[in-house]
């Protein structure tokens, strides 16, 4: 009698540990969480290389230069932008790198107005930093 109890104690221990083992199931695999992680980081990359792709621009060092705006420090402070700062940088870098690629041969006021606008978010991040 002892051993069937035994015999059944153990049975009912397993039975109910068996669901607490499968419950430990990742929601997401690991290859989808490198994924992501993978596709954040290329992301940022691209934003990085549109807002230094358009500081590179002859247009833009005209302005910076005669607005006094140092394009080394803003090269240099695009790449302690994150989040929202750097999509929202990038977001205007890219409109004003379409609007000149769009065949305009000068900078319209507004075109000028995102630029050193760009460039005083850049400044004010790497001071606040």
């Amino acid at each position: 009698m002892r051993i069937v109890r035994r015999l059944l104690a153990v049975c009912l221990a397993v039975l109910l540990a068996a669901p607490a083992v499968g419950a430990q199931e990742h929601v997401i695999s690991r290859a989808a969480l490198d994924k992501a992680i993978q596709d954040r980081v290329s992301q940022e990359q691209a934003d990085r290389e549109a807002i230094v792709s358009l500081l590179q621009r002859a247009e833009v060092r005209d302005i910076a230069a005669k607005a006094g705006l140092s394009l080394d420090k803003a090269q240099a402070a695009v790449s302690t932008l994150q989040g929202k700062d750097l999509q929202q940088a990038a977001q205007q870098a890219r409109q004003v790198e379409n609007d000149l690629a769009g065949g305009s041969t000068t900078v319209v006021i507004s075109t000028t107005t995102i630029i050193i606008v760009l460039l005083i978010v850049i400044l004010i991040v790497v001071i606040a930093k």
